[in-house]
This record gives structure tokens, C-alpha cells and sequence, in this order.
């Protein structure tokens, strides 16, 4: 059983250390009708309970951005505990942060206390730093805090749907409208305390189009190393977020100048500045399909990041005599072994990455029925596509890769005909019948 956390003793005295801005809905401009009707409604029960609460963080940015946030997040005077007993469709969870879920359907709503800084004795039972980073912080704090204590100025305003006005304690306000990415207090000791951070502000520079800080982008280079001391599985989540929101291309080459991409995947390419042309064009597909509204798999773009190590150990087991199928599968078995140290690739991922490795070299069976039915497995249109890609460093295949586009858009006779260039196919010799015994 969780205990109650500590109010941090700065909330004990007055919230008013520093002087909220508060701007009027004829400012600010953001419409009532856009905001989430279930959270104005967590947020209705909280005050009329008597506890202060707002909507937070990344959703009032993009809202002033013109964006559609994809959630919606509470922060509240009241605790967790108070939380759950004011909804009865809330649950508690979390260990580095106590949050409640208040689920309305699928939509849940995330509501967290008011933090604070943490800095008196008392509470270092809730506040635990190893070698500068958080690994636990559990203690509360008021609004002026929990704003100080967020990541950048854009994501630390709160909007309060009773007013419709916008609290800005920090000065985030005038840097979204002036598009600048801001680190809250000193960049070194908050890339330090979380060192995700480094990738969430190439995140939001790139997604956002902003410009970065000079303080807040000086010591990235420097401090990326500090990404080796993440959890692998938590590093995967941070990728989803980087390569699938439409600006594929874009981030990779951020992430580069900044010297995180070595960090995530290191030792993929001879110069991560000028990644393989197929790497290249993966990710410039894939903003292109989430442009257009196409499904994105992270699958397909490990298989493009990973393919100039997988070929080359699998070319290495050919010439030792492995058959090229049976190479490609342990080179990928290897290849993924050797990223998992980094980043662990969730197993449907890696098994979709391997399967399209390993039916390259099918595609040059083009007689038969065995050409007819691999159009028909499961992972043929993403193998397909990856072939195109090979082409751009493999010319030679690009005869290959037409045959393979024709043969999906002509009818069944014309595919029996390409299959079977021939004729038919040989016809089946009927077995011979035997004389009967003298």
C-alpha cells in the first residue's frame, strides 16, 4: 500500500513567490469546443471540491499552434488518493510519478498532483537521484512549482475551461507564439536529471518547427552519452515517437547533428551524415504514408536501419556455404541481439524486420507456383516494397523489381503466363501401370 507523499514545504506558505500571467480566452484565441469534454469534467468535480486544477502541458501548446492535441492532461492541488475518491472511475498507478487514470471509455484522462522541487530532507525518502537523474520524485508541490519543475517553457501553461484563460508562470506563452524550444532552469542538470530529454527537445523542434534555445541545444553533443544509462525498452517508446509522427526524415537528420542517432544506433552506418540511399528513402515513405493517412509500420523502418549490417554478415555466411535464406535469419538473429543492447525492439517488430530480410532472396524464384503463392503470404507487400529500395544501391535488381510490379497488376491468365513463360508448365507423367503377375 502506497503512503501519503509529502507536501513540499514551499506549499505550505503562499503560491504567490512569483507572478502568474494570466491570459484572456480574446488573447489567447483557443475555443472551448476544442478542448476535451471529459476533461473539463475531471476537472468541473476537482474544483467543485474545492481543489485548484487545469489542463496542462502539450495540449494547450499545440492548441496555440494550431494542432489537434491527442490527449489531454489534468494537473490538481488534490492528491491522487482524493482523486480516486472523487471518481470512481479513476485508478492509481506509477511509482517514479503517482498519476490517476480516469477513463471515460477509451479515452482516459491523466491527472497528476501539483509537484514540487523536493529540495528539504524530510522529503528525500519521496526523491531519489542517482548520478544527477531522477529516479523517483513523489513529492507534492503548488501550481508555481509544478510549472517551474516542467521540462520546457512550452509544455509547462495551464488552461482552466472555467475561466477559459491560460495561467503562464514561466514565460511559456510568448515562447510558443514566438516558436522558440526552451529548457526550464539549467539544460545541463535537466538533461542530466532525464537525459530522454534530449530526444524529446529534437522531438518538438522538428514536429513543432521551432527554433532551439542556443543554451538549451549547447551541451546536447556533450551529454548525449548520458542516453546509454536509459532502459532499452523505454529508448523503443522514444523511437515510435521520433520516426512515426510524419517527420521521419527530418528528426534522423537532427538527431545526427546532435549526436544522438550514434547513441540509439551506433556503428550502423560509415557516416550516419550520409545514411544509405535506402535508409533515406524508408524514412522519406514513411512521412509520406502518414501524410496521406497510410498505416506506418516501426517494423519496416528497423528493417531499412539494420539492412547494411544484416547483408553484410549474411554475405559472410554465403561464402562459408549457407544458403542465402538461412543466412539472411542468422544474421538477423544476430543484428537484433546486437541493437536490443541499445534500444529493445518489441518481438512482432523484430519478427516482421526478419521476415522481410528473408524473403529477398525468393523473389528470384519467378517460375511456378512458388512464385504465385508468395504474392499471397502475409508479409509480401512490405518484402516487395523493401525490394524497391534495394534497387536504389542495387541496380541490377531493378529488372526483378518490375517483373514484380507487372505481375500484381495483370489478371490470373496473364500471372500464369509470366510463371510459366513456357507454356503451362511440364505436364505430369501418369504412373506407369504394372503387368500383372504371370
Amino acid at each position: 500500500m502506497h503512503r501519503p507523499l509529502p507536501l513540499n514545504r514551499s506549499s505550505q506558505a503562499s503560491d504567490n513567490s512569483r507572478q502568474v500571467r494570466v491570459i484572456e480566452c480574446k488573447d489567447h484565441g483557443i475555443q472551448s469546443r476544442h478542448v476535451s469534454a471529459n476533461a473539463c469534467k475531471v476537472i468541473e468535480r476537482l474544483q467543485q471540491a474545492g481543489h485548484a486544477a487545469y489542463i496542462v502541458g502539450g495540449s494547450i501548446r499545440d492548441l496555440l499552434l494550431g494542432h489537434r492535441p491527442k490527449d489531454f492532461d489534468v494537473a490538481t492541488s488534490a492528491t491522487p488518493e482524493q482523486v480516486r475518491e472523487l471518481m470512481r472511475n479513476a485508478r492509481l498507478i506509477g511509482r517514479r510519478f503517482r498519476l490517476a487514470h480516469v477513463r471515460f471509455g477509451r479515452e482516459i484522462i491523466e491527472v497528476a498532483t501539483f509537484r514540487g522541487g523536493g529540495d528539504h530532507e524530510e522529503d528525500s525518502e519521496h526523491r531519489e537521484v542517482e548520478k544527477g537523474r531522477l529516479i523517483r520524485d513523489n513529492v507534492y508541490g503548488t501550481e508555481s512549482e509544478d510549472a517551474q519543475r516542467r521540462d520546457f517553457t512550452i509544455n509547462a501553461l495551464m488552461y482552466d475551461p472555467a475561466t477559459e484563460t491560460i495561467r503562464d508562470h514561466i514565460g511559456g506563452y510568448d515562447d510558443v507564439l514566438g516558436r522558440r524550444l526552451k529548457l526550464i532552469g539549467d539544460p545541463q542538470t535537466r538533461y542530466r536529471e532525464d537525459p530522454v530529454r534530449l530526444l524529446r527537445a529534437v522531438r518538438f523542434m522538428v514536429k513543432l518547427d521551432l527554433t532551439m534555445d542556443p543554451e538549451t541545444a549547447g551541451p546536447m553533443v556533450s551529454m548525449a552519452p548520458l542516453l546509454r544509462d536509459i532502459p532499452p525498452a523505454r529508448l523503443f517508446d522514444e523511437i515510435l515517437k521520433l520516426f512515426l509522427s510524419g517527420c521521419a526524415w527530418p528528426t534522423y537528420q537532427a538527431l545526427v547533428r546532435q549526436a544522438l542517432w550514434g547513441e540509439l544506433f551506433p556503428g550502423l552506418f560509415e557516416d550516419p551524415a550520409q545514411p544509405p540511399p535506402l535508409v533515406e528513402q524508408a524514412l522519406r515513405n514513411t512521412d509520406q504514408r502518414v501524410a496521406e493517412g497510410l498505416p506506418v509500420t516501426p517494423g519496416f523502418l528497423f528493417a531499412a536501419f539494420l539492412w547494411p549490417r544484416v547483408k553484410s554478415r549474411a554475405d559472410e555466411l554465403v561464402e562459408s556455404g549457407l544458403a542465402p535464406v538461412e543466412a539472411l535469419a542468422e544474421a538477423g538473429e544476430e543484428a537484433m541481439a546486437a541493437q536490443a543492447k541499445r534500444v529493445a525492439i518489441h518481438r512482432r517488430f523484430s519478427t516482421m524486420s526478419k521476415e522481410i530480410w528473408c524473403m529477398q532472396p525468393r523473389f528470384e524464384r519467378r517460375r511456378g507456383k512458388r512464385a504465385l503463392r508468395l504474392i499471397n503470404e502475409r508479409r509480401f507487400r512490405a518484402a516487395y516494397d523493401f525490394l524497391l529500395l534495394r534497387v536504389l544501391e542495387e541496380p541490377e535488381l531493378e529488372e526483378l523489381a518490375e517483373w514484380w510490379t507487372r505481375i500484381q497488376a495483370v489478371d490470373n491468365d496473364e500471372k500464369l503466363k509470366m510463371v510459366h513463360p513456357g507454356g503451362k508448365g511440364r505436364r505430369r507423367r501418369r504412373p506407369r501401370k504394372r503387368k500383372a503377375a504371370q
